[in-house]
């Protein structure tokens, strides 16, 4: 991230977000694929902002489908939408790292589309949660919130 990019992100409250998202994406490149806490399951969404037009790189847990991924706009919990939610329904499609069989970094060409289907998005939940536990505390804090999940399927 640049100099006047970090500007920005501080004056808008957002330097510990920006400065995590650059480490995991540095440990998951520098890891071939394996990154902190994540270990091989974090995918790195090179977005286009809703607003900006602009590419954005945000790493996020990525659980496997049969055609792709799942990922989870929880934003840790917050009663907000993370700001990547936005630039999903605006620019659905859009290319992805994620950690490749074996060992190393591969990429693909994705379409998000968000799971509306109550039945649909219970299953997604619960191999969110039986995957990765930490998910049960978020909806605590979302203040009503329904935290959004997408379907990253390959194109």
């Amino acid at each position: 991230m640049d100099h006047t990019v970090r500007g920005l992100a501080a004056r808008r409250g957002m330097d510990r977000v920006s400065d995590w998202n650059d480490k995991m994406i540095a440990e998951f490149r520098e890891g071939n694929g394996t990154a902190g806490r994540f270990g091989r399951a974090l995918v790195i969404m090179h977005t286009t902002g809703a607003k900006s037009g602009h590419e954005r790189l945000v790493p996020v847990a990525g659980f496997p489908t049969e055609d792709g991924w799942m990922v989870v706009a929880s934003a840790a919990g917050s009663p907000k939408h993370p700001g990547w939610y936005h630039n999903l329904t605006k620019h659905p499609e859009f290319e992805i790292e994620f950690a490749a069989e074996g060992d190393g970094i591969g990429t693909a060409k994705v379409r998000a589309t968000e799971i509306t289907d109550d039945a649909a998005y219970e299953a997604a939940w619960k191999v969110v949660t039986t995957t990765m536990p930490g998910f049960l505390e978020y909806p605590k804090t979302t203040q009503g919130r329904r935290i959004p999940i997408f379907r990253l399927t390959k194109v």
